[in-house]
């Protein structure tokens, strides 16, 4: 793990915001459909990174 227990949970309820966020501006018409697959894959990955489940360039764990 990259970043202690207090600190995921924190992050992990952003990202559900930010989540949140991005399909209702899908919703809205703000943003396209590959366009939210692109934003919240790569803050999924970031999210992953700080648990200590993902290596940018490596082999997923």
């Amino acid at each position: 793990m990259k970043v202690n227990d207090k600190l995921i949970k924190e992050i992990e309820d952003l990202y559900q915001q930010y989540e949140s966020e991005v399909n209702q501006a899908n919703s809205d018409g703000i943003l396209k459909d590959n366009t939210v697959k692109t934003y919240l894959l790569h803050s999924g990955n970031f999210v992953r990174w700080c648990r200590g489940e993902f290596e940018p360039g490596g082999r997923n764990k």
